[in-house]
């Protein structure tokens, strides 16, 4: 029996991420009510949750631009968006059949 003393397993979230297949949608599953730089994002939270809870880093705060940036292209489906949003702005409705995220055990 093989020992493993000197494996090292990642444990973080890019590392799990690569082991999932996407097939890329054409069009985003995932928008904004509002984007605009009167938004609530812009104008109205300060604590941005959208930017630190996805797991996927799905969105991207830009202070020049002072707004929300959305990479869906990262999203693996899990939902938490649908309940982070302070005030309601994220629309995440689920990759047309076929499209998305496809998980693989391990």
């Amino acid at each position: 029996m093989a020992e493993f003393k000197d494996a090292k397993i990642e444990f973080t979230v890019e590392a799990k991420l690569g082991t999932l297949e996407w097939k890329k949608s054409p069009n985003s599953h995932i928008t904004l009510k509002d984007a605009s730089e009167k938004s609530p994002c812009a104008m109205e939270c300060k604590t941005k949750p959208c930017t630190t809870v996805c797991p996927a880093k799905v969105y991207e705060w830009h202070e020049d631009g002072k707004k929300v940036i959305v990479n869906y292209e990262n999203c693996i489906e899990c939902g938490a968006c649908r309940m982070l949003c302070p005030f309601d702005n994220i629309v995440c409705d689920w990759p047309e059949g076929g499209m998305g995220v496809k998980y693989k055990l391990g």
